[in-house]
């Protein structure tokens, strides 16, 4: 037997399968291309949202079901205690979005109030709808201006929400502090239980209008909305500038007439290391169906195209520029 024929013999076969693996590699690499129009690179696509009851909810949850009806994605919402909970689950990387206000948003990327660091991993989508300050009580606690609070026991919302942040805000520039008042921390539902229940005198909620746990209390309670003066708001959004004078409308609650308030815009955020192209259909999708999320609920009519680009507090991701530039450029 000639060991120098078997030995070409081996070297032979064993090129040979080299170089068919490198063959089925390039056929593989060749046939990868971009992902299909209704499909997305990423697997998941959880939406952080707030408490059951509130407009977060809501409009996230009806989005993650449009997601996962378009793309077959594993789209869901998940219940939060809001805005600060929710920048870090997206900056942890457990959620791929998020709907957070804009004064948590602010202090996120400047590292300050429960931001002991500068929030990276977090880039803005859209501007949404505004949320509105609403401060609820009842017409026999004689409470009908900020100041009135003094003294009271108030629900500020769940411990380091965006509404609890705000409203200490809020107090701060009328010159309250938690000391001048007894503070409970209570989601939305859960203040409206302990007003009703008389276990608190006054709730701050902000969210979009109408706020669903409002219009339950109000049936049956003699509900009064406090006031917050436009010259007040004018006032702390010097040095607060994400705060905006507004008005409740006659008639959201049942109020004879028009409530001054403060109101802050809500915004869309999604973990800056999506896929440009996974962004781009995630925003386009998002505006095409922004009839449907208004169906589910009414804050939802104020969002639109036009102002999305407006007030922005993070930076603009790469693929919702590049929808915004293309719609545009229309």
């Amino acid at each position: 037997m000639n060991v120098s024929l078997i030995k070409r013999g081996l070297m032979s076969l064993v090129m040979a399968g080299v170089l068919a693996a490198c063959s089925q590699d390039d056929q593989t690499s060749a046939s990868a291309g971009p992902v299909a129009d209704d499909k997305l690179e990423t697997r998941f696509v959880t939406i952080a949202t707030g408490g059951s009851s509130g407009p977060y909810n809501i409009i996230g949850t009806t989005l993650s079901q449009i997601y996962s009806k378009t793309y077959g994605a594993n789209s869901k919402s998940q219940t939060t205690g809001a805005s600060i909970q929710n920048i870090n689950l997206v900056h942890q990387g457990k959620a791929e979005m998020a709907l957070v206000m804009s004064d948590a948003l602010s202090q996120a990327m400047e590292g300050t109030g429960p931001f002991p660091n500068k929030i990276e991993n977090v880039e803005q989508m859209a501007a949404l709808y505004s949320n509105y300050v609403q401060i609820v009580t009842s017409k026999s606690s004689g409470i009908k201006t900020m100041a009135d609070l003094r003294g009271k026991r108030v629900a500020v919302g769940d411990l380091n929400s965006g509404t609890e942040m705000n409203a200490r805000a809020l107090l701060k520039g009328h010159g309250i502090t938690y000391d001048d008042m007894k503070v409970d921390y209570l989601g939305f539902a859960e203040a409206v239980d302990a007003l009703r229940g008389g276990k608190i005198d006054a709730a701050i909620l902000t969210s979009g209008m109408p706020n669903a746990s409002i219009m339950e209390l109000q049936q049956g309670y003699d509900l009064q909305l406090v006031e917050i003066s436009t010259d007040k708001v004018d006032e702390i959004a010097k040095d607060q500038f994400y705060f905006i004078s507004a008005t409740i409308p006659k008639g959201t609650y049942g109020n004879p007439e028009d409530i001054p308030t403060a109101a802050i815009v809500n915004a869309l955020v999604v973990r800056s290391d999506l896929s440009e192209a996974d962004v781009y259909k995630l925003t386009k999708t998002f505006f095409e169906n922004l009839e449907s999320l208004a169906n589910a609920h009414q804050a939802a009519k104020a969002i639109s195209f036009e102002n999305a680009q407006k007030g922005l507090v993070a930076p603009l991701h790469p693929g919702a520029k590049k929808y915004y530039d293309e719609q545009a450029a229309k």
